[in-house]
């Protein structure tokens, strides 16, 4: 019985990591775009909040049209352990902010 439950746990938490690899992404994603809404450095931003075993694979990218700045923030779900190995799969957060930068 101890070996299904470690198995059980294990599971559980690989499931919590994945669940805040998406809470991370979004809110990467929501930091980009406000900071790009501002002409301020929407990777920086992005970045700045993560730790350090999100942010070393963290892809962002940031652009403007129609007079909304975009973000999207690509992060690697890790594998048990953050910073250790990560699954072959991404996690996308995306997001969008009016462009308050003077035209």
């Amino acid at each position: 019985m101890v070996p299904l439950i470690l198995l059980t746990l294990v599971l559980l938490w690989q499931f919590v990591l994945v669940g805040y690899t998406f809470t991370l992404a979004g809110n990467a994603a929501d930091e980009a775009a406000r900071a790009g809404a501002v002409d301020d450095d929407c990777a920086a931003a992005a970045t700045a909040d993560l730790p350090a075993a999100w942010s070393s694979a963290a892809s962002v990218e940031c652009g403007t049209s129609g007079g909304l700045v975009h973000a999207t923030v690509t992060l690697r779900v890790p594998v048990l352990f953050p910073g250790s190995v990560a699954f072959p799969f991404d996690v996308t957060g995306e997001a969008a902010h009016v462009s308050e930068a003077p035209r």
